[in-house]
């Protein structure tokens, strides 16, 4: 199988691109670079400028939110087919959380800047991710509303 369809079926996987099509997906996939982190490095802290958003191939990392990055306490960690940095790509806030390499990971990672030039080529890419996006809060307030559900 080739590394172009290997990625795209692997954005089918991922809830931010959950309602794209498989011809959007294709547009997106060569936009992803490898990456690859050894255990006890942090990706970013809490605060930093978010630029990239990443997919783990392999690995594990946990995601802290405590100001004190060398407190490893864990609100969740993440292993190969999770992602990361979702917000970075969308606003232009600091990273809301610190995230800790928990074993060697290996990851794709996708640009902000990468991203936008394709949104500003295919707009209709924007409203699959908005889709996506949506789905996430209504989950979320469900759970708000029904804690213990």
């Amino acid at each position: 199988m080739s590394l172009h369809i290997e990625r795209v079926l692997l954005l089918t996987k991922v809830p931010l691109f959950a309602y794209l099509r498989t011809d959007q997906l294709s547009r997106l996939a060569p936009l992803l670079e490898p990456v690859a982190w050894p255990k006890g490095t942090r990706i970013f802290d809490m605060g930093d400028i978010g630029l990239e958003f990443y997919i783990i191939l392999d690995g594990r990392i946990g995601i802290s939110v405590d100001p004190d990055p060398s407190l490893l306490v864990f609100i969740n960690e993440l292993k190969a087919g999770d992602s990361l940095g979702e917000m970075a790509l969308i606003d232009n806030e600091p990273r809301s959380a610190t995230a800790h390499v928990l074993e060697d990971t290996q990851a794709l990672a996708l640009e902000k800047e990468k991203l936008h030039g394709l949104l500003m080529s295919y707009p209709e890419l924007g409203i699959g991710m908005l889709r996506a996006l949506s789905q996430r809060l209504r989950a979320l307030n469900s759970i708000l509303v029904n804690p213990h559900r």
